[in-house]
This record gives C-alpha cells, structure tokens and sequence, in this order.
C-alpha cells in the first residue's frame, strides 16, 4: 500500500520509526518540565504549608483572591512594574546608541564589540556579585570614584537608601541585558538594503529623517525581540534582588519574585506560592502577547 492510497487513520513505518526515537526525548520533558508545571498548578488551589504537612484542605481560587486583596502583594507588583519600565527603557535606548555606533566602520570597531560581550559572559551570580562589592559603603568602587573626583564628600551607604536601591539594581541588570539587546538590533541594522538609504538621499532626506523613516522602522522586529525578552527578564528577575538586598532596605526592593520566594520557601507556603507564580506568568505571557500585536502587526 503505498503512502498515497494508505488510509490517514494508518501510521506509515517512517512514522513509528520517528516517535520511537522520540519517545525518550518526550518523556524527559514530560518528567521536568510538564510535570512540575502541572503539579504547581494543581498545589496553587490547595492550602499547602510545610508546617502542617498532613493537613492540606482544597480552597479552590482563595490563594488566588486572597492575594489579589492583599496590600504586599500589591506593593511588590507595583515595584515590579516600576523596575521593568526603567530597566527595558533604558536597555532598548542604550543597545539603540550603540548598535547604531557599531554600525559604522571606524577603527577599534571589532574590539568595541569583543568588550560588549564581557557583561553578557559574565553569569548572573557573578554579576551580582561584582555589583555588590562595587556598591559596597567601606570599600566599593562607586565611593571610591565619587570621592576623588569630589563628587561626595564621604562614603555612602547606597543599597541603604530606599529612594535610591531600585535604581542601582536596575543599574546592574542594565549593564548584563544590553549587550544580548545591542546584538539583536545590530542584526536588525544590518539586513536593511542599502538602496533605501541611497533612495532617501536622492529624495533630499537629512540625517535625521533618513533615520526616522528608514532605519526605525525596519529596526522593528528586533525591537520586538528586545522588547520582549528583556520585559520577561525584569519581570521575573531574581538574583539581584537576592544577593544584594534581599528584598530591602525595609521593602525598598520587595518585587513580586522576592515575595514569591518569600512566601515559598521561607513561610513554607507552597499554595499561595504557586498562586503567586501563575499569576507572575500569567502577566508576563499577557505582556508579551500585547508587544506582539501592537508591533507584529506593523512590521
């Protein structure tokens, strides 16, 4: 029977033959990554606490309402919002300049891009660590430089300050993402033909307009790309907030995925926890469909 005149209901060799060496690869996915996805969704309509591990009653949506009436919980949705919009912000303005400047052919150009790559090889742990120790009150670099160039006129505790840390994480954060952002807008740079330009100059456009109505606008799928993964990452960005400052100075810093680590692992609450992070998701899937509507569609 050949492939043409076999019923559709019936499965060919070639067909058993590739989920059969599919099969261990979709089982190992199964194990890590559905199963404990299905689970957590499962524990989040349950009241599930480590300390009363024998006693864990269905609640149906409560971890769900309670949190949404829950004034923390606000607070660290608020704060989280305030950090993604200053960090992408200022990730999509600073991989713009310099990808725009990496564009151009000048001397020290490979170089300038060979040290780009630096904080995007350097791990999250590293990087917040290194952070860290910059910011540090007795011995950091950032006191250090301020006070030879006179620009304080002794050491500062800067994580101290809650007006001032959700700026320097972000400052961190900044420094590792630009470089991924700078690459993909680089790549969205080069793949404009060169005939749109020179048709903008024949039409007498300046600098400016050729950079508007060109480059812009054929930059928008790498836009796109920035806007969404380095939303996703701010969102649910964890190891900074870890290392340098575990959530304060008071709740200075308490973002949503602090509070989920808090509530999960330090008050033992697997439930609420759960809750938490579906919301979480919920949010970061519901951002990224919205970039992909209002930039997919022009591009």
């Amino acid at each position: 029977m050949t492939r043409a005149t076999r019923p559709r209901w019936r499965v060919g060799y070639e067909e058993r033959s590739a989920m059969l060496f599919l099969a261990p690869v979709m089982a190992v996915l199964g194990a890590v990554a559905v199963f404990p996805i299905a689970y957590s969704l499962y524990i989040s309509f349950f009241s599930m606490k480590l300390t009363r591990p024998n006693r864990t009653p269905f609640v149906g949506l409560k971890n769900y309402t309670d949190l949404l009436g829950d004034e923390a919980f606000w607070g660290a949705v608020w704060r989280t919002v305030s950090f993604s919009l200053v960090s992408v912000t200022a990730i999509a303005l600073i991989a713009l300049l310099v990808s725009l400047l990496l564009n151009q052919e000048f001397r020290g150009r490979r170089i300038l891009s060979t040290i780009l790559l630096v904080p995007w090889a350097i791990p999250y742990v590293a990087n917040a660590l290194m952070w860290k120790w910059i910011y540090d009150s007795s011995y950091g670099a950032l006191n250090g430089l301020l006070y030879q160039l006179d620009f304080i006129d002794k050491y500062m505790v800067w994580l101290g300050d809650q007006d001032k840390t959700l700026f320097l994480i972000a400052n961190a954060f900044v420094w590792k993402e630009v470089p991924l952002a700078t690459i993909l807008l680089l790549v969205s740079l080069k793949s404009i033909p060169s005939d749109l330009y020179a048709a903008a100059r024949v039409d007498g456009a300046t600098v400016w307009q050729r950079f508007v109505h060109v480059t812009l606008p054929a930059m928008k799928p790498g836009f796109m790309l920035v806007m969404i993964y380095e939303t996703m990452m701010a969102i649910r960005h964890f190891d900074l907030f870890f290392i340098l400052t575990e959530g304060g100075p008071g709740s200075a810093s308490h973002v949503l995925s602090w509070h989920i680590y808090v509530e999960t692992f330090r008050n033992l609450s697997f439930g609420s926890g759960a809750a938490m992070s579906y919301l979480l998701a919920i949010a970061t899937f519901a951002l990224s469909y919205l970039f992909i509507r209002t930039l997919g569609r022009k591009i």
